[in-house]
């Protein structure tokens, strides 16, 4: 007699052998419902990226929606569609990427106990765990070598190769989210130890919540927007008001983890906005395509000005903004914004001011400033043969950051930048576009000189002692 139950778990073991959903369906019914639109997508996104060209992809997704089970089925997936895969997985810590592991390793040699009840091997029979190879983290399949290693950034991946790597859940918490070392450490951890461990033709998948604008996955949508990148972000709250799964996270839920975790991580977490750039200081920016000219062609400058931001320490930058002054409104026309030692930078400033014309340069004179703006003068006089730009130096006396967060209004109404900037001083950029509110910024040196432009054009007279 036909048992009609075998009969249709056999059909849908062969669809999932065929279509990833339906493998996850098969092995979590309960979870990964046809009704549920977003783990559809998700899956078929997965599983177009394997087929498909693109080289790296990047998943944003809320917690609790299945981003980790999902990595996890997706590796037992293509292993059991190809053996010679070696697959690489990192978390945040060696507990978190070995339970991942373990938990992948365990799954593929589950046996069967209910005829009824579907498993791997059901999928996928000829698949085995190598014997004696079924380390927590690094095992190998019969047939294969080294088929899966999983580590961290505290981990080690030497003498390991892969064609796949997953990174998985990289930043732990706000805490780290919001420490530039560890962000750093992650993004060497990535270029130097694991990128060094891709196989020619090896694809990447970043699956993570969003922290911060420069975490893991926005520095690899940046740095290496060259390679074909594709890029998944899921909200918990949808532009059109309903939520991503009611199911998973309903709105009344969602609400009270507003109210719980605070408005900026709920927001980075389900909403995939970094916390750094909802704390933006500069929330926009003025950009312009031309310079104000009457009609005739000739420029409306009134004056064409520089202020000039000396480096105090070795890891402070100097940055000189060069700008046009028209209708009490700057439009700036270069930038020198450089960790290079003064040596250098006094070329650079100069040669700058030189090309642009310009007619008063306003140095700060802290920490050296008084020396860098003498030696500035001394080459526009020797170099270029120029006594057109007036230098005049003086002492910064008033608060830094006070000085930033009062006239920063006036910067986003009153200071234009072409429309290529981004391109143009790329580090001066981003340092004005990343620059917090409130909390700890790396580097305040764009900003200052910015403020300085600010003051000199809005009060021109308030400016400190000049020499």
């Amino acid at each position: 007699m036909m048992d009609k139950k075998l009969i249709e778990l056999g059909a849908k073991c062969e669809l999932a052998r065929r279509e990833f959903f339906f493998y996850c369906n098969l092995k979590a019914p309960d979870f990964y419902k046809a009704n549920r639109k977003y783990l559809v997508e998700l899956c078929n996104d997965l599983q177009e990226f394997y087929e498909g060209e693109d080289e790296i992809l990047v998943v944003n997704e809320p917690p609790r929606h299945g981003k980790s089970r999902t990595a996890g089925l997706f590796v037992e997936w293509v292993l059991g569609k190809d053996q010679t895969e070696k697959i690489m997985t990192g978390s945040y810590n060696e507990t978190l990427s070995t339970m991942f592991s373990k938990n992948v390793r365990n799954s593929i040699q589950e046996e069967k106990a209910d005829k009824y009840k579907p498993v791997f091997s059901d999928v996928f029979p000829s698949v085995s765990i190598k014997r004696g190879d079924g380390a927590m983290n690094l095992w190998s399949l019969e047939g294969g070598y080294n088929n899966y290693l999983a580590t961290s950034p505290t981990g080690t991946a030497t003498g390991f190769g892969c064609s796949l790597m997953i990174i998985d859940d990289l930043i732990k918490n706000a805490e780290e989210a919001n420490n530039e070392n560890v962000k750093e450490k992650h993004w060497e951890w990535f270029t130097n130890t694991m990128l060094s461990r891709l196989e020619e033709g090896g694809k990447i998948i970043i699956i993570m919540t969003r922290w911060a604008s420069d975490d893991l996955a926005g520095k690899v949508l940046e740095e290496m927007a060259d390679r074909k990148i594709k890029h998944i972000s899921m909200k918990a709250l949808q532009d059109n008001g309903k939520m991503l799964c009611d199911e998973v996270l309903s709105l009344k839920s969602y609400k009270n983890k507003i109210k719980t975790m605070g408005a900026d991580i709920a927001s980075a977490n389900y909403q995939q906005e970094p916390i750094d750039l909802k704390g933006r200081l500069y929330s926009s920016f003025k950009t312009y395509t031309e310079l104000p000219k009457d009609s005739n062609g000739n420029l409306l400058f009134t004056a064409i000005h520089a202020y000039c931001d000396t480096a105090d320490e070795g890891t402070d930058w100097l940055c000189n903004i060069v700008y046009g002054v028209y209708n009490k409104e700057a439009y700036v026309l270069d930038v020198v914004y450089t960790q290079e030692p003064m040596e250098i930078t006094e070329d650079k400033v100069a040669k700058s001011l030189y090309i642009n014309g310009v007619n008063k340069a306003t140095i700060e004179s802290n920490n050296g400033g008084r020396g860098f703006a003498r030696s500035v003068k001394r080459i526009l006089k020797e170099v270029y043969k120029s006594n057109k730009t007036v230098i005049k130096w003086f002492h910064q006396s008033k608060n830094k950051i006070a000085r930033i967060l009062s006239n920063s209004t006036w910067v986003m109404e009153h200071i234009y930048y072409p429309a290529n900037w981004k391109d143009r001083w790329p580090e001066y950029y981003n340092a004005m576009i990343k620059y917090q509110r409130e909390g700890k910024n790396k580097h305040d040196d764009a900003p200052d000189a910015t403020t300085g432009v600010a003051e000199n054009i809005d009060k021109p007279n308030g400016m400190g002692v000049f020499k």
